[in-house]
């Protein structure tokens, strides 16, 4: 079946995605094939659609029990025949597997990698008749790739095992990954190769500087109420004093972090996965493991440790392609921890220079003065104009030419000989007659109160920004007082200039923040409606509310309103199998009642072959007692007018063949106008 057809019936969708396409075609025909596309691109759609174009089965190399059985609870709503071999099944999922496979009806089958190393998986895979291997999360293969798994290596000697192509899919896409894919899975062999970009075009980004950092969540919390959302911290006792004050303000929210119990922190995963509007604060334990399409906002409290960590994190947002958005709060405190964090570490010293790299890109993101978006993509190689969906483009960062009080910064560090922290030099700066000033005799430097023009605030807001732009360092040795970089040399020499945003922080007041809604205030009450019923259902068939429909789907259902399974069938999402399962029960939401549509004709929703049966419908009615009424009432079962729409190039002769004799006699020269006028 055509993949354009499959993608429709099954899948639910008119079209692909951007660079969906030329992927699912590379893999449906054949080649080997490696996919570096971001998170959300729609990675899974270019192994499960080729797996229904070819024949036989294809196994699909996942790394986590908890994504596999959400991507097999997804395609067995939609009506394909897949299953995973893990050590979470019952007995009974596991012989509907073993089953499936001795019939030839599995189109896709699961496992972990450390499968592979069980004795007879190889044996048993080449008897399933496997025509295809996928890898999810391919660069854990890698060495230097982050959650690594030794039995991936193992992947490569299955491939020759099974001499069937193998489709590789990833979206850390560094050079040294890449080629460690390459020589793991495919033997040195350069497979075709799809590099997408990294944009994430419906996730707003945003930075904002701390100032009462708890009132800031709750705050952006408070203006998506009801969406799920997840709140990243930097600490495990953060995570649950967050969560606390979120449901002491009346939000549905839990913690998660690495010190929780095993079970502890699977309950929280399956009620993120089944509940709508849940909101978890999380260390960076709650990860990979996490396919939640919906989630519509993500959260950091504190600065990520790194530019890949954030956009691999702000990445669980939005999956499903509807609007999504994300805050990312930090202060002074945060840059010093995380410098501190890579100065202490174990790792060598270039390894050392390169993580300040990555937290010196994350901070330059932080402190951006133009489109964050540019920013973000520039870092992974990639240009781009103004976004107009940040927060600079949103409102533009206002800014000044900061040389001359970063200057003073500076002088007055180098003046106190690196020895104390912001706090201190401020005082300095401020001409402020302390305790400790007139102790080591600060207050007769040539820097003592120059920094009058600027208040307190003023001046922490410049010092965060001179390390954002890693002008200056805490040095561990010195107790976290701050140290000049070369990077500040040139501005202190007069030698270059430096434009600072202009910190506008005022504390929160008056109106509550502004309520971000997915759909038109017309519109929301419907959307309302729409994910009760959703959750009614989902609880029924004890699955997920998205595995049912995801957000986006109920979002154009309420914007589009469709008044018939056929407009019902073009909404984005919804497939053969899901309309027929689900479709009366949404139109009832939408327009009180559903038309009663025989299962052969409501099987043609959406589709040409669905208008062409209600013609043959028409001039059957039209001709049940003949043509002149006299006759003996004769009509073909619905099932049959079913078979006629679907003819290609029909003629008498095989519409005949079709409904028989005597209907064609009575039916036929009718049956042949409409099925021409419909060619």
């Amino acid at each position: 079946m055509p993949a354009a057809t499959l993608l429709r019936d099954v899948f639910g969708f008119d079209a692909f995605r951007p660079g969906q396409q030329e992927i699912v075609e590379a893999v449906a025909a054949g080649r080997n094939t490696l996919a570096i596309m971001p998170t959300g691109g729609g990675k899974s759609l270019c192994f499960q659609l080729p797996a229904l174009m070819r024949s036989g089965v294809t196994v699909v190399i996942s790394p986590l029990i908890a994504l596999m059985r959400d991507q097999v609870r997804g395609l067995q709503q939609a009506g394909v025949v897949a299953g995973a071999l893990t050590s979470g099944n019952t007995e009974e999922e596991t012989e509907a597997v073993w089953s499936a496979l001795e019939s030839g009806t599995l189109k896709l089958l699961y496992m972990a990698p450390e499968r592979l190393s069980a004795g007879g998986t190889v044996q048993m895979l080449q008897r399933a008749g496997v025509s295809l291997i996928a890898v999810d999360e391919a660069h854990c293969v890698s060495q230097w790739g982050h959650d690594f798994r030794p039995d991936y290596l193992r992947i490569g000697d299955l491939r020759e095992a099974l001499d069937v192509p193998l489709a590789a899919f990833t979206a850390t896409a560094d050079a040294e990954t890449q080629a460690e894919i390459v020589q793991k899975l495919f033997a040195g062999q350069q497979p075709a190769t799809f590099l997408h970009g990294f944009d994430r075009p419906n996730i707003h980004l945003a930075f904002a500087a701390k100032d009462s950092p708890r009132q800031q969540i709750l705050a952006f919390a408070a203006a998506r109420k009801g969406q799920s959302g997840i709140v990243y911290t930097g600490t495990r006792a953060k995570t649950e004093t967050l969560a606390q004050a979120l449901r002491e303000t009346g939000h549905l929210a839990c913690h998660y972090h690495g010190g929780m119990e095993a079970e502890d922190r699977r309950i929280v995963e399956r009620r993120f996965q089944q509940e709508d509007g849940l909101i978890v604060c999380a260390t960076v334990a709650f990860g990979m493991g996490i396919d939640k399409p919906d989630i519509r906002w993500v959260a950091h409290a504190d600065l990520p440790k790194s530019i890949e960590s954030y956009y691999q994190e702000i990445g669980r947002a939005g999956r499903d392609g509807a609007p999504a958005e994300t805050l990312t709060l930090f202060g002074p405190d945060d840059i010093r921890y995380r410098r501190q964090q890579i100065d202490e570490g174990l790792a060598p010293a270039d390894r050392r220079a390169a993580d300040h790299g990555r937290l010196n890109a994350l901070l330059g993101l932080a402190e951006a003065l133009h489109c964050r978006r540019q920013t973000l993509l520039s870092y992974f190689g990639e240009t781009s104009d103004a976004c107009g969906h940040c927060d600079l483009c949103d409102k533009p960062a206002e800014v000044f030419d900061a040389t001359t009080p970063v200057r003073m910064a500076l002088s007055a560090a180098l003046r106190t000989e690196e020895y104390f922290g912001a706090g201190h030099l401020i005082d300095i700066l401020l001409g402020q007659a302390t305790d400790k000033i007139k102790a080591r005799g600060h207050d007769s430097l040539p820097t003592y109160g120059v920094g009058r023009d600027y208040d307190r605030r003023q001046w922490q807001a410049i010092f965060r920004q001179m390390m954002g732009h890693d002008l200056l360092r805490p040095d561990r040795d010195r107790h976290g007082a701050l140290r000049m970089t070369d990077h500040a040399r040139p501005i202190l020499r007069g030698e270059a200039q430096i434009m600072l945003r202009r910190d506008t922080i005022t504390a929160a007041k008056g109106a509550g923040p502004k309520v971000h809604t997915l759909v038109s205030e017309d519109d929301a009450p419907l959307l309302s409606a729409l994910k009760a019923k959703r959750r009614f259902l989902a609880e029924q068939a004890g699955v997920p509310a998205y595995i049912i429909f995801n957000d986006k789907t109920l979002i154009d259902m309420a914007e589009k309103r469709p008044a018939t399974l056929d407009d019902m069938a073009h909404i984005g999402g919804v497939g053969a199998k899901k309309l027929e399962s689900y479709g009366r029960a949404f139109l009832e939401v939408i327009a009180g009642e559903a038309e009663n549509l025989h299962p052969s004709r409501r099987k043609l929703a959406g589709r040409d072959e669905g208008l062409i049966y209600d013609r043959l419908l028409a001039a059957q009615s039209a001709l049940i007692r003949g043509p002149h009424g006299a006759d003996k009432p004769m009509t073909c079962s619905a099932s049959m007018l079913a078979k006629v729409a679907q003819l290609r190039g029909a003629d008498i002769t095989s519409l005949t063949r079709l409904i028989g004799e005597r209907h064609a006699e009575r039916f036929g020269d009718a049956f042949l106008e409409v099925l021409e006028s419909a060619a």
